[in-house]
């Protein structure tokens, strides 16, 4: 949710995405999103920066959760918790299942997985040339 615009014509990047007024800066959301998911006992949280990789987001959130239930718990907490700010997702897939939950903030992009999928898919090694802003980094430490 932040104030710069990437495109004209209320989209976003020429992606048919709408274009997001600013509520609270992408930066300040992205403190919000991880002290609401380390509330839940997130594991692993991670936080990519895209900007210069990506016209999709800005940045992506990476969590894991210790069960589907877990999974389901911390992303339906990030809803409740971001509401008061404003701040509500642009879509959401995968709540249901609880097995990798994707919460588009248009900003940023949240993906909440069970483990077994974290390590099948592998974002952090897809975008292993993202900076890591915030979370554990890649060889296993806190940042």
């Amino acid at each position: 949710m932040t104030s710069r615009s990437r495109g004209g014509g209320g989209t976003r990047g020429g992606a048919g995405r709408p274009a997001k007024r600013a509520v609270v800066p992408a930066r300040a959301a992205l403190r919000l999103v991880t002290a609401a998911l380390l509330d839940r006992k997130a594991v692993e949280p991670l936080v990519l920066d895209l900007r210069e990789l990506s016209a999709a987001t800005d940045y992506f959130v990476i969590v894991s959760g210790t069960s589907d239930a877990h999974v389901r718990g911390m992303a339906e907490h990030l809803m409740t918790a971001l509401a008061p700010h404003g701040i509500a997702p642009h879509h959401v897939e995968g709540l249901t299942q609880g097995r990798w939950v994707l919460l588009d903030y248009v900003d940023f992009v949240v993906h909440v997985f069970h483990p077994e999928l974290r390590a099948f898919y592998q974002l952090e090694r897809l975008w292993g040339d993202a900076p890591v802003l915030a979370g554990d980094t890649r060889d296993g430490g806190p940042s």
